[in-house]
């Protein structure tokens, strides 16, 4: 017994004992109350306890886990279906969302020239391959009524022609391509006129140009630049584009400008066929 009370293990313990009996005393020298002994263990095994709770949930969870994989996975299974159906859902809202709004932009142009006779919206197919002036096909031909050089447009501007048409399909070229020569006037003064020609250049910026500007002209930048309807090709009074630039030909007789179509071209996804204006039916022979 005698050399227990030597040992390092007696030392151990009464130096445990010491520094439980230290808290003690602290707790009712500060806290002006004595600490009973259940609270007192209680605080002392607080850490331990917690770790052991927190084992014993992690361990809780994983046979959880193991025991319910089949059902979890089910559901999980489940889960992934509903959220592919509301995809598809969202999908089909997107994609008659954009029906609407083509059926609106056609209701408009009917609406603001009741004397055209116009197709369905017809959907842009595709872009012609390495064409620089971004001619394209759409999804009607001449089993809907559509003839070579009849206008394109959407409601917020012309886009070009028809010059090829099959029985379903038709290629339209556009504004921004230096094959078709448009009358275009100012709007706003009425006057100003020149003839809208497109050109490599001005194709890599979207823009055509406006050629064959009296040198007295008053246009300005933002003017809006309409058809003259001269030709026959094309309605009267039909939007362009607007003036961006005006400088002098290389001649320094006549002027220029750039036209900022109002129709972003290289964005299109569905245009309208006017077929028939203001009485005068569109021939495939007329120039």
């Amino acid at each position: 017994m005698r050399e227990f009370f030597k040992s390092t293990r007696f030392k151990v313990l009464l130096a445990f004992l010491a520094f439980l009996v230290g808290i003690m005393i602290y707790a009712v020298t500060k806290g002006g109350y004595s600490v009973s002994g259940v609270s007192f263990i209680n605080t002392v095994t607080k850490p331990f306890r917690a770790v052991s709770n927190s084992i014993s949930m992690k361990i809780e969870r994983n046979l959880d886990k193991a025991n319910n994989a089949d059902e979890y996975y089910e559901e999980n299974q489940r889960l992934k279906a509903q959220i592919g159906e509301l995809n598809r859902k969202l999908t089909d809202y997107d994609a008659l969302k954009a029906e609407c709004e083509e059926l609106r932009k056609f209701v408009t142009i009917k609406e603001e020239h009741p004397d055209y006779v116009i197709s369905v919206p017809a959907e842009v197919l595709g872009y012609v391959a390495n064409d620089p002036f971004h001619s394209f096909t759409i999804g009607i031909g001449s089993a809907d009524d559509i003839k070579p050089n009849c206008p394109v447009v959407t409601a917020e501007g012309l886009v070009g022609i028809t010059v090829e048409v099959s029985e379903h399909v038709s290629t339209v070229r556009t504004i921004l391509s230096p094959d078709l020569s448009i009358a275009a006037v100012c709007s706003s003064s009425n006057a100003d006129t020149g003839i809208i020609e497109g050109s490599v250049l001005m194709a890599k910026k979207g823009y055509t140009r406006l050629n064959h500007v009296s040198a007295d002209n008053k246009l300005k930048d933002g003017d809006l630049m309409i058809t003259g309807g001269s030709s026959g090709l094309f309605p009267k009074d039909y939007p362009i584009g607007y003036v961006r630039d005006i400088s002098f030909d290389s001649n320094g007789i006549s002027m220029n400008a750039e036209i900022e179509p109002c129709v972003s071209i290289t964005r299109l996804t569905s245009v309208t066929v006017i077929t028939d204006f203001s009485g005068k039916r569109v021939d495939s022979d007329e120039d």
